[in-house]
């Protein structure tokens, strides 16, 4: 038997998969939000954070407020998490084998420096793991949409506005079913794309991050019976509130996630949108209607040199369909939960970070993409130009409010038409031959010998306005 010729690199720090290797770049800033490093630094200010809030409120009898000081040092546990800190969290963990449960002792290991050990029974008072990580998981995912896939995708949008803007006049030939038909403006048609996207925006701009710390069952029975006196879920509703989150009031162990659903769905529907995008843009690509911009010294292909592949917007189309496979999956899995509690939402809720990177990944390869286009007017309006017979509908039109003004001759306009135009090309003078001899009163005929192609565009520039 052959020897193998493959040298092992799995003791190389080489990533396994493109988003951290290959494409990086386009996705790092999803990293201070939605890697494991993240979630346990998100942990530990969630932990620090109840800490404060329980003495601040003075809940516990002997645990009354910190001074500024011990806040302002407690706070400083998580502004100083480092890669020193993932490492020591990782040792803690190896031994307990429960990554809150690591949190906790990290803690606790820094809590006699600033003075409070006898505080140590507070750190995740009353708390069951899932308090620390919904919560943990909400301010996450809060950060990454609003700070980081939100202005990336919003950008975008606004790239194509422009860009609607630019072209609000330019003719073009629509194909319904693929098959010319009535034209419109290249800007109208870009503002209908940015107008969905908005939407879709809007939605998601909206999200409820939720949130609960109501201990193992949702019931507060720890709470109660360690501290009766204390009015729990103030307690609770103030601190959620106080990361920034709504308060759920009502749950099993874990926080149901439907808000999660809600958001992945909203922007699954928005990678969609932008995937059609990706396809029509390749398809005018194809057909001359844009130019793409070469880059200087890349290949468009490794033996056809005159290339120049739209492989953004393919590279894109790859992306939002991986984005959305997870997305999908992660929205049906996570409303799901048996019983009280059982597991499958923390292994699905470590993709999160998967499903945002290929969809920032596919929103940065679009924008380069359309970076790299250039409008060939020319080649728009030489397809006009030999498409007269689109002016059929605009004809007929105008032959049936002849006959309800009472014009003599008007009658079965669609079925001459259809006869004229119907699976066959009619050039310009074919066409206003056959104008000049329908007998239509002088005002609607010299409107419709005016009339081309790229003139029969109605209000389509205009109607570009309503992105504003």
């Amino acid at each position: 038997m052959a020897e193998s010729l493959r040298v092992s690199l799995a003791s190389e720090p080489l990533a396994l998969g493109a988003l951290d290797g290959r494409y990086r770049a386009a996705v790092a800033p999803l990293v201070d939000y939605l890697s494991e490093a993240a979630l346990n630094r998100d942990r530990v200010h969630v932990e620090v954070e109840w800490l404060i809030h329980l003495t601040s409120q003075s809940v516990l009898p002997g645990a009354g407020p910190l001074s500024d000081e011990q806040v302002a040092r407690l706070r400083a546990i998580v502004t100083e998490f480092d890669a020193a800190s993932v490492n020591e969290l990782a040792e803690i963990e190896a031994v307990t084998v429960h990554d809150v449960k690591a949190v906790e002792y990290y803690i606790g290991r820094r809590l006699p420096a600033i003075g409070i050990e006898n505080l140590t029974a507070l750190v995740h008072f009353g708390c069951t793991s899932e308090d620390i990580n919904n919560l943990s998981y909400a301010v996450g995912i809060k950060g990454a949409v609003e700070d980081v896939w939100l202005p990336n995708a919003t950008a975008l949008v606004k790239q194509i506005e422009a860009m609607a803007e630019a072209n609000r006049s330019v003719p073009m030939l629509s194909r319904t079913h693929g098959q010319p038909a009535t034209p419109t403006t290249l800007g109208k048609e870009l503002a209908v794309i940015a107008h969905r996207l908005n939407r879709q925006l809007a939605r998601i701009a909206k999200t409820e991050y939720l949130g609960k710390i109501n201990g193992a069952t949702g019931t507060y029975a720890a709470h109660v019976a360690s501290v009766p006196s204390a009015d729990w879920e103030a307690v609770a509703k103030t601190f959620v509130e106080g990361l920034g989150l709504t308060w759920n009031p009502l749950t099993t162990q874990i926080e149901s996630h439907d808000w999660q659903a809600e958001l992945y769905a909203d922007m699954a529907r928005f990678n969609r949108i932008l995937h059609n995008v990706c396809t029509d843009i390749w398809s005018y690509i194809s057909i001359g209607y844009f130019r793409q911009i070469p880059v200087a010294g890349a290949t468009g292909s490794s033996t056809m040199p005159h290339k120049v592949n739209p492989i953004r917007f393919e590279n894109a189309e790859a992306n939002l369909e991986i984005s959305n496979g997870l997305l999908d999956t992660l929205g049906a899995t996570l409303v799901t939960s048996r019983w009280q509690r059982d597991l499958t939402d923390s292994s699905s809720q470590r993709n999160i970070g998967v499903a945002f990177g290929h969809s920032l990944l596919a929103i940065s390869n679009v924008a380069k993409g359309l970076k790299a286009l250039d409008v060939a007017e020319e080649v728009l309006a030489g397809d006009l130009n030999t498409n007269w017979e689109v002016l059929g509908e605009a004809i007929q039109m105008v032959m049936r409010a002849e006959a309800i003004a009472g014009v003599e001759g008007m009658e079965n306009p669609y079925e001459r038409l259809k006869d004229l135009t119907r699976g066959q090309r009619v050039d310009g003078a074919r066409m206003q031959e056959f104008v000049q001899g329908l007998g239509l009163s002088a005002d609607a005929e010299a409107r419709l010998l005016a009339l081309t192609p790229g003139k029969y565009t109605g209000i389509a520039d205009k109607l570009v306005d309503h992105l504003q």
